[in-house]
């Protein structure tokens, strides 16, 4: 994914995402002050990049990703992680990727939704 996107596109991706979760109807689980807001797609890009092949940023600025510890503080049910994953399919299909760079996005959902 970080080959065919680069740094820019998997920042835009996810903050695409963002912009659709914070219209959701889990949008109470993430920041309302757009200042904050900005820092939370800064951090999740940074997660897909280190993932998806990218450079270290995640580690280098937060540490090891841990998420089940810093998704602690949220409620986050079977149907928001739905509404999680919809809202990428959505952004990805705009995207108009190749159906190969779908299905790994598939692959890496299934791993975030039994938190890797």
């Amino acid at each position: 994914m970080y080959i065919l996107l680069g740094e820019d596109g998997m920042r835009k991706m996810v903050s695409n995402h963002y912009d659709l979760l914070k219209e959701s109807e889990i949008k109470d689980l993430f920041p309302k002050n757009p200042v904050a807001l900005e820092k939370a797609k800064e951090h999740s890009a940074d997660f897909f990049i280190q993932i998806c092949g990218g450079p270290q940023y995640f580690n280098q600025n937060r540490g090891m990703p841990q998420l089940n510890r810093r998704h602690l503080p949220f409620k986050i049910t079977a149907e928001a992680r739905i509404v999680w994953l919809s809202c990428y399919k959505e952004v990805l299909q705009k995207m108009e990727l190749p159906p190969e760079v779908l299905l790994h996005f598939g692959i890496i959902s299934e791993f975030s939704q039994n938190g890797w």
